[in-house]
């Protein structure tokens, strides 16, 4: 397990980005788990600002709003205005969690060489909230008051990749930023690894990078800033 403090999102768009570029280079047709929300704005624009060739990639989002697909306000449409649209990938290499045979997509195309993810404020990634269990799959869930609150949307309901979908990841990097995320950040990463706190069984994953800022570091344990 590897933490990194950074200064800002700038920061850590450009170090993830890096790692993304890499990938694809060597491994032009690599399979990417991909999250949606705020805080993969600035990644996806430095990955678009790379001009990666995308041809061979297939992606596969976390998560998606039950009934939101083709609404402007669902992840879909947040994945093409901030990256499909501004790259060269092909709409047939692009998956959404839609229903359960989701992990045998993913088997089928050779699992997930990088996994990239948020979190939320109760612990969730994807949506997977607090109480999932560690061997769970792809399935629908309903959100919790907070998740619901903090989203803005107002849909009870979402499909998410499991726990156990991003656990057998080849390589995960987990990003957040900003105080509000401090709390959660220090129970992930320095308390009791629980169901409670999904994000935290994370730490059981062979290739894991926490990347995160100064804000949401700032109650970690004797973590200095990365140069």
């Amino acid at each position: 397990m590897r933490i990194i403090v950074v200064r800002n999102e700038k920061e850590a768009a450009k170090k993830v980005a890096f790692i993304v570029s890499s990938i694809i280079r060597k491994k032009p047709n690599c399979n990417l788990g991909l999250a949606s929300g705020r805080t993969m704005i600035p990644l996806y624009k430095e990955l678009v600002e790379r001009k990666l060739d995308f041809s061979k990639v297939k992606t596969f989002n976390l998560d998606e709003y039950i009934g939101l697909k083709n609404n402007k306000k669902g992840f879909h449409s947040f994945m093409d205005k901030n990256l499909f649209n501004n790259v060269n990938i092909k709409e047939e290499n692009v998956y959404f969690p839609e229903n359960k045979n989701y992990d045998g997509i993913i088997k089928k195309s050779g699992g997930i060489d990088l996994q990239i993810l948020g979190i939320g404020k109760n612990g969730h990634i994807g949506f997977n909230e607090p109480g999932s269990s560690l061997k769970s799959k792809t399935r629908k869930v309903k959100l919790s008051k907070e998740t619901k609150k903090a989203n803005k949307i107002g849909m009870d309901y979402a499909w998410t990749a499991g726990i156990k979908t991003i656990m057998d990841s080849k390589k995960i990097i987990l990003l957040a930023f900003g105080r509000e995320k401090a709390g959660i950040i220090k129970k992930t990463l320095e308390e009791k690894i629980t169901k409670d706190i999904p994000a935290s069984f994370l730490r059981k994953h062979k290739n894991i990078a926490f990347i995160v800022d100064k804000d949401s570091a700032k109650k970690l344990n004797d973590i200095k800033t990365a140069r």
